[in-house]
């Protein structure tokens, strides 16, 4: 067993682990509630838009184009709130908007998956591929806008995509969105904190 994981280790590539190293830090910046998250998620996004590509992760490899994108809103949307005298404030969104976007993101992961499995019999991976790409889009919308459930949404996606990421050979990775999942608990419980100490009220209701 353990020289299984030698020899696994020994195969993952060194842009593999600078990829997670850089995401490992978006995280942690993340959680902190820094600017600089976005810069860092810019360089691994880069990285593993390669590596899951290589890897036939085709809804994952668009998803990297997609975490770019909302790097560069991201950046925008907490420096502007520091350039105005403060921070953007973490805030909280009503179930029932929840509730229409999970319904969304269900019937495109389905058509998604579809589609691009639809070419050859490759099971349920496209499945999900397509959802944990879509979670992951809705939530880092979140993210770039502070709302505290981007980190519940992170742990559910993150599990699965772990399993999906071990299942394709790329071991770094599978091991950093286990990582993820435990992080994004404590982001989760650091925003919550951060929510009651600024007393943001939640728009119409929100999650408990």
């Amino acid at each position: 067993m353990i020289d299984a994981c030698r020899r696994a280790l020994a195969e993952i590539s060194a842009a593999e682990w600078v990829a997670v190293v850089f995401a490992f830090a978006y995280v942690l910046l993340a959680i902190r509630q820094n600017a600089w998250c976005w810069v860092t998620s810019i360089v691994s996004s880069a990285i593993f838009l390669a590596l899951f590509a290589r890897a036939g992760l085709v809804m994952q490899a668009w998803l990297q184009v997609f975490y770019m994108a909302m790097a560069c809103y991201g950046w925008w949307a907490w420096r502007r709130g520091a350039e105005q005298g403060g921070e953007l404030p973490v805030s909280r969104w009503p179930l029932g908007r929840h509730v229409a976007a999970i319904t969304v993101v269900a019937v495109v992961s389905l058509f998604n998956g579809w589609w691009v499995g639809r070419s050859a019999a490759h099971g349920i991976v496209p499945y999900v591929d397509a959802s944990t790409a879509w979670v992951s889009v809705y939530a880092t919308w979140l993210v770039a806008r502070k709302v505290l459930e981007n980190w519940l949404y992170w742990i559910a996606a993150d599990l699965v995509a772990a399993a999906l990421y071990w299942s394709q050979g790329l071991l770094a990775t599978a091991v950093l969105f286990v990582a993820y999942a435990v992080l994004a608990v404590r982001g989760y419980l650091q925003w919550r904190e951060d929510l009651r100490r600024h007393g943001t009220a939640p728009p119409g209701g929100a999650l408990a």
